[in-house]
């Protein structure tokens, strides 16, 4: 998903931000929202959405019939999500808070969430921010709770490797002009899930190899 590096554009006007992602993920992306809400809301489950931004991956798990925590540390953000409707039937429920990834830890107590989940948000974070966020989300899981991830990713070949920077790079220097800064795909998410600590740790490639759902579980007496 090389258009991704526009995100910290359409960051910077909330209310186009849903209506860009679709647009740039050839709509795409409400499937990847549907499956990862498929895999982790059950009715009751208690969710943590990490970087929810405008709210459709929280509110897709909340149809589903969970009490979902939705965080974001974009206030203007969080305004077009508390704006939509909720969920239709299903019986949940979804609270936004403003907050980063990096202050779960003093925010949440630990084994809290059945699930977590987290949708274009780690390819904004620093390596080291990655393993740290991971680390804690272990903690915040209740032991045998499921972690769901959705980002970008490089491809595995050297030939898509390189196809990719080469159609990213252009897009990355207009993100870079008007906002100062740019996202990056995320380097070995599924290795680095691993390292944190989860089991069962398994990695669903789309999109030409460029975008990546990661699930896995937190071991049976982690913390």
């Amino acid at each position: 998903m090389s258009s991704y590096v526009f995100m910290k554009v359409l960051e910077s006007a909330p209310e186009r931000y849903d209506r860009g992602i679709r647009l740039l993920s050839r709509g795409r992306i409400n499937e990847v929202y549907e499956q990862v809400a498929r895999a982790v809301a059950t009715p009751g489950a208690r969710i943590l959405d990490i970087g929810c931004g405008t709210g459709a991956l929280s509110i897709a798990c909340a149809a589903r019939g969970a009490t979902v925590v939705g965080i974001d540390i974009n206030a203007g953000m969080l305004e077009v999500a508390r704006a939509k409707s909720p969920p239709p039937g299903g019986g949940g429920r979804v609270e936004w808070l403003e907050l980063g990834a990096v202050e779960i830890e003093d925010r949440f107590g630990e084994a809290v969430f059945d699930a977590i989940v987290s949708c274009l948000m780690f390819s904004e974070l620093a390596p080291q921010e990655q393993s740290y966020v991971l680390r804690i989300a272990r903690s915040r899981l209740k032991p045998g709770g499921m972690l769901v991830l959705a980002d970008e990713v490089l491809p595995s070949t050297v030939i898509g490797r390189l196809w990719h920077r080469l159609s990213r790079w252009p897009l990355a220097l207009v993100t870079y002009v008007l906002t100062q800064t740019t996202t990056r795909p995320v380097r070995d998410l599924a290795v680095r899930v691993r390292e944190a600590g989860f089991a069962a740790v398994k990695e669903t490639r789309l999109w030409g190899g460029t975008f990546a759902i990661v699930a896995a579980t937190a071991k049976e007496g982690s913390s």
